[in-house]
This record gives structure tokens, sequence and C-alpha cells, in this order.
């Protein structure tokens, strides 16, 4: 199937590693242009540099206000346009509610939420129709995850600023889509897992409620992204696709 990804250009933030590099390793095997960023010039600078000559990276925090207008003039200078965003971030800071300070909570506001809202509103004012704006966000958005209540906090407020925008900006052909990876296997999940007293315990016990039976790989995260960006997915809008093996237990 071909995705009519060839020739697009996107910015895909967060993507050094995890869910964001996946996304982008699979927008450009499939023929897209891609900005990736991170906080860490040095990573940035290798990921874009392993994604070969299609890709083009910036060392930028969601957080900074300047960031989205940065990130859409290098899409714009260095591939000569500008068809969607996939904003990704890191996970918030892990803990319960008793064990997260204000200023945690403050700065994952920041760069998780704010961030966020930010780079949307600066790409939907830039995109013309066809164009998409794609949110990667948690499992969580739908069900608390124990031990994360900052991300369980933000996330659905997060979904919920996706749905409004994407009914504000449907009837000028722009797209709005969010993604919900649950136990994909990065880095990020591992760290998770290693808080426990037996992370491999902790793991088998995740494996054993997900109907598949493993955890997802970055790939399959990566393609799933990569076809709700696409052209092919062009009567999708306002929806939030769990990539979780089954996990949601509702439908």
């Amino acid at each position: 199937m071909d995705l009519g990804l060839k020739d697009r250009v996107y910015v895909v933030t967060g993507a050094t590693r995890g869910l964001g590099n996946a996304a982008a390793r699979e927008l450009v095997a499939d023929g897209a242009k891609v900005v990736v960023t991170g906080r860490d010039e040095t990573r940035v600078l290798a990921a874009a540099a392993e994604l070969g000559p299609n890709a083009f990276g910036v060392a930028v925090d969601n957080a900074d206000p300047s960031a989205a207008e940065r990130l859409i003039a290098a899409a714009r200078e260095n591939f000569g346009g500008f068809d969607g965003v996939l904003i990704s971030v890191g996970g918030p800071a892990p803990g319960f509610v008793a064990d997260n300070t204000d200023e945690q909570w403050q700065s994952a506001f920041e760069s998780v939420f704010l961030g966020a809202v930010r780079l949307a509103r600066a790409a939907a004012a830039e995109l013309e129709a066809g164009g998409v704006i794609g949110f990667v966000l948690s499992a969580s958005v739908h069900e608390p995850i124990p031990g994360l209540t900052i991300s369980n906090g933000l996330r659905p407020g997060l979904a919920g600023f996706a749905k409004s925008l994407s009914d504000e900006l449907g009837p000028r052909g722009i797209r709005v889509v969010g993604l919900l990876p649950s136990r994909i296997d990065t880095d990020r999940v591992r760290e998770l897992d290693a808080l426990s007293a037996d992370p491999e315990a902790t793991r088998a016990a995740n494996e054993s409620r997900i109907p598949l039976r493993r955890y997802g790989t970055p790939e399959e995260f990566g393609r799933a992204a990569a076809f709700f960006l696409s052209p092919a997915a062009s009567y999708l809008t306002g929806v939030m696709l769990p990539v979780d093996g089954g996990m949601r237990h509702g439908f």
C-alpha cells in the first residue's frame, strides 16, 4: 500500500529515541522528509545523521516559546514545505500524588502540555488542506496508570485539546489525531519497570494482561504513526488510536 508519504515534510519532536524516533524512522523509510528535535544537540545531530539526507536535526526544548516558529521555519528552509507535525515528548517524572512536587508538575506542564499546545497552534496557522497534527499521548488518556500521576493528569487534557482542535480545523481540511501507546518496549518503559523490586516479574505481569501477551516494538508503533500521519488516513480525524496490543478493556 502506498501511503502517499513521498516528499511530504513533517516535524517530529522528541525524536532522538523512543516513540518519536520510531515514527521518524518509518516516515523517512516511506519517502517523507523529517525535521527531528530533542533537547540534547549531540543526540539530535546523531539521530538526524542516522536517518540520512531526508532528515534535519534541531536542538530545542518543547517548553521554549520560540520552538514552534523555529521548527516550522527549519522544515520550510531545508525541505521546501511543511505538511504536518507529530508532537512527542518524554514522559514526566513518575510518582504518586504524595511524591510529586510543585516543581515537577510545573516543569511537566510547560513541556508536556503547554509546549504541545503552542506547537499545535503554530502548525494550525501554517498548514494547508491535507495537513495533519499528531499527538503521542498515552493509554492514561483512558485509564490512569499507577505511579504516573503527572502523566495521568496531563495526557487526558491534551486529548481533549486535540479533539477540540480537530473540530476547529476540520473545515479547513486539516486533520488532528492522537496515538495512545501502552507497553511499548522503549527505554522509558524499561526504566519504569526497573522502578519495581523485580523488573522481570513486573514485565511478565504486564504481558499477562495484554491480549497479544507481549510488549509492542517501537517499529510497530512507528508504522501506526506513519499511517496516521499519511494521506492514506485522509478521512481519520479527531480520533485516538490505542497502540497497545489490546490492553485497553473498552472499545
